[in-house]
């Protein structure tokens, strides 16, 4: 096999290509005789070892489209250099995620004239001869599917630190003071800023560091990563790197440090390759997809546990890659606890090198019982009574808050084309079937759910247990004064309940803080969030882990009702499945809404057919 020519592919970013260097090195180690070419980034480059691959070519990233890039003119003369070469076996590094960039890697499968076509089989995917099934970003790691993919050609899929090219330059040596050295990356790319933790964070964490170790801190990466509002932010001022290193130059610079910092980002995967101890901050992003595949030194990843996060690379979707407006995920992430996690770190006794993909934040055991997908979206086949008994079960039980979503054909289709929804009802603790579709929907899929459970009849049942039992609720939510009035009512209803409290708000960010403190200081044990689908479940999401409550859930108009400011439909109505005709006729404006019934009824037939919806 010493002629026998492999192309292999990796298009996307830096970090892409550091955790795509295990892979390489076991084809390398496999193959030792065989001409391997790598066809990657053009400013990813640098950072590759020598010794791996034979040729590196260069992709040019014109900033266009998928489909067009490919045609620029220094990509033609590089698809002329791959149809000379005349390739034996070519692997692409990739998810196949979107149509139109299938259409690009089919064109270089085709220019390099390989017999083997390797890659991630998906639905996007059919020109394939050889694949390793794709069970979605985060169900492996990113490094580990590389090398599930090279062992198709024989190589070795074990685990194995990725590697970087190191270019050591005195000019750019570090302080030598005999304090920790501890670099700093605010950055986090130029693909996603969602995930940027703050300047303020990490200057308070850099201000932690000096007065506690004297460490000397140093800032890494491009001016536009917000490492200079960092060091504006610091009395004692640090080495200021941004822009003054080449990619291998970083690497070296952060091998001889004490500790890295930094958001999820390809500098993050730098230093973990060049085996620095690492810290890096997730939010919107993945850790069990991107965590530092780490070559020998110690990792700690910290993400703050909102529901709602990861919502970007989930499943075989990019998701959310901007994240949303609040950005809860990283704000709840406080400086107090990076500097915790930095401390342990640099305490040899105390560091903890976490596997790979594991986060510190808590997550929920997974549910026992199956779930009903009905379009990707779990519906939990629950009676009103077992719910019931759920809720009291969680308020004796206290801990954490419970996330109940009230699920309707319409909100399945909003998630159908919103990420960070569809996320939230996936890791809800329970979906309950509100909507006379979703019962429909159940016998059609051969998993009948036992009853309809809604929000708006579900209110009133918990305030009667609520109040039988001592339960205390928060309302929030609806137009002014609304919480109040339906508060008086249930109240007049339910002899003894206890309202703890009631305000309307808004689901902005800038009142996320100052709600979430009037909540936690009335002692509430339920709260029922009337913002409307999907912003009081996002809300909830955002805020679950520092609610103070046993169960949180969305009650859309609910307040609307028990407050008499909309009329429910008549009981008959109800019964019968007809409530949604009763409100259209009342409320004309809601015909557009309901158009999305005939596409969501469509959609389940075709599930059922085996069809993707």
């Amino acid at each position: 096999m010493a002629n026998e020519r492999i192309l292999l592919v990796q298009l996307a970013d830096i970090g892409d290509l550091v955790l795509t260097t295990p892979a390489i090195a076991a084809l390398r180690e496999s193959r030792p005789k065989s001409q391997i070419d790598l066809l990657a980034s053009e400013h990813a480059l640098p950072l590759m070892p020598s010794g791996l691959v034979n040729r590196l070519i260069p992709f040019s990233r014109g900033g266009g489209s998928a489909s067009r890039e490919v045609f620029s003119l220094p990509n033609l003369r590089m698809l002329l250099t791959l149809r000379a070469r005349k390739y034996e076996a070519v692997v692409f590094f990739h998810h196949f995620t979107f149509r139109v960039g299938v259409f690009k890697f089919w064109i270089l499968a085709k220019a390099s004239g390989a017999r083997r076509i390797i890659g991630l089989k998906n639905q996007n995917i059919g020109f394939l001869t050889d694949a390793v099934d794709d069970e979605g970003f985060g169900a492996r790691h990113q490094a580990q599917y590389w090398l599930d993919l090279v062992a198709l050609l024989g190589a070795s899929g074990c685990a194995r630190p990725a590697q970087v090219k190191r270019e050591a330059i005195s000019a750019l040596a570090l302080p030598a003071s005999g304090h920790p050295c501890v670099i700093i990356h605010a950055g986090s790319g130029g693909y996603s800023n969602a995930r940027r933790w703050s300047a303020e964070g990490f200057a308070a964490v850099a201000r932690g560091l000096q007065q506690e170790r004297g460490a000397e801190i140093v800032l890494v990466g491009q001016p536009e990563d917000n490492g200079d509002r960092v060091e504006n932010l610091l009395e004692q001022k640090p080495t200021n790197l941004i822009g003054a290193t080449s990619l291998p130059q970083l690497a070296d610079v952060i091998a001889n440090a004490d500790l890295f910092i930094g958001a999820d980002s390809g500098v993050m995967h730098i230093a973990a390759a060049a085996g620095s101890p690492v810290l890096s901050i997730f939010g919107p992003s993945n850790p069990d997809a991107w965590s530092p595949w780490t070559a020998g030194g110690p990792a700690t990843v910290l993400s703050s546990g909102v529901e709602c996060s990861p919502c970007s690379y989930v499943g075989h979707g990019i998701g959310a890659r901007a994240g949303c407006e609040a950005r809860t995920c990283m704000k709840l992430l406080r400086p107090e606890r990076v500097l915790a996690a930095a401390r342990n770190l640099l305490d040899a006794a105390d560091a903890e090198s976490f596997p790979r993909g594991r986060t510190l934040a808590e997550t929920a055991p997974p549910k026992a019982e199956p779930r009903l997908k009905v379009l990707g979206v779990p519906i939990d086949a629950i009676t009103y009574d077992s719910w019931m008994r759920r809720i009291g079960s969680w308020v004796a039980a206290g801990g954490s808050a419970r996330h109940v979503c009230t699920v309707n054909p319409e909100f399945i289709m909003i998630a159908q084309a919103d990420p960070i929804f569809f996320n939230i009802l996936n890791r809800a603790e329970i979906c309950v079937a509100d909507g006379v579709g979703l019962l429909w929907a159940s016998r059609h899929l051969g998993a009948p759910i036992p009853e309809r459970v809604t929000g708006s009849d579900g209110v009133p049942l918990i305030a009667r247990h609520a109040a039988q039992k001592g339960w205390k609720l928060f309302l929030l939510g609806a137009a002014e004064g609304i919480a109040e009035r339906a508060a008086a009512i249930l109240r007049e209803q339910q002899p003894g309940l206890i309202i703890a409290g009631s305000y309307g708000g808004s689901p902005a960010p800038s009142e996320e803080d100052e709600i979430v403190s009037r909540i936690n200081a009335s002692g509430a044990d339920i709260l029922l969030v009337a913002y409307g689908a999907p912003n009081q479940d996002k809300w909830i999401a955002r805020n679950l882990p520092r609610l103070d409550v046993a169960m949180a859930m969305g009650i859309g108009g609910s307040l609307d009702f028990i407050a008499g400011v909309v009329p429910r439909a008549p009981q008959w109505m109800r019964a019968r499945g007809l409530e949604w005709l009763y409100r259209l006729l009342r409320q004309p404006w809601r015909l557009r809404r309901m158009l999305r019934l005939p596409r969501f009824a469509l959609a389940v037939l075709r599930q059922k057919a085996g069809e993707k919806p």
